[in-house]
């Protein structure tokens, strides 16, 4: 009877160390992208709507990341959508951890100048925080070298030259009140 405790013991403890180290077993839900988009997206302080997921996203960023199996090259799609890419051994190839490296490049991005510090890159972060981009769709692959290859689709795409990714509360209280503006004066030119 002590030895079955025992193998049921170290039965237990297996299962719980694969758990933290196979990520194929969980981590990849839509859920599990969903919740750290939406927490950078808070995390502005603007009014930026939460992500949804779409499962047409989710099927073209499938269909992409299974291209992307047998070299899991960083090479992005050039689909009509936003997209973010992530790849990286098995024992981090999380949703979390491909979200929050793309969230990690905020500290590289400026609002003030809408632009990426010097050398580095901040497009992922801003297309994870971009106002317009409100559905979502992600993937991920084992690749034939024994990595994983991550993709999030984004639609509409963001990262549109020349644009914020999303406005100030100052900035968004002031197109609020230019739209006031022009509807008030259009009432008044209907009313004449």
């Amino acid at each position: 009877m002590g030895f079955s405790k025992l193998g049921l013991a170290l039965a237990a403890i297996s299962a719980i160390c694969l758990s933290f180290t196979n990520p194929s077993v969980a981590q990849n839900s839509p859920e599990d992208y969903l919740r750290p988009h939406n927490d950078a997206r808070r995390a502005v302080g603007a009014r930026v709507p939460p992500m949804r997921w779409d499962t047409t996203l989710e099927r073209y960023a499938l269909n992409y990341a299974n291209q992307r199996a047998r070299d899991c090259r960083l090479i992005h799609s050039g689909g009509r959508y936003g997209e973010n890419l992530y790849m990286s051994s098995p024992s981090i190839a999380t949703a979390a951890r491909a979200v929050g490296a793309w969230v990690d490049e905020r500290r590289f991005y400026n609002y003030r100048s809408n632009t990426c510090a010097r050398g580095k890159v901040c497009g992922h972060y801003t297309q994870v925080v971009w106002r317009e981009s409100v559905r979502v769709g992600c993937a991920r692959v084992r690749c034939n070298n024994g990595n994983y290859f991550i993709i999030c689709s984004y639609n509409p795409p963001g990262n549109i030259s020349g644009r914020r990714p999303y406005l100030s509360d100052a900035e968004e209280a002031l197109e609020a009140q230019e739209a006031a503006e022009v509807a008030e004066g259009a009432h008044a030119l209907s009313s004449e």
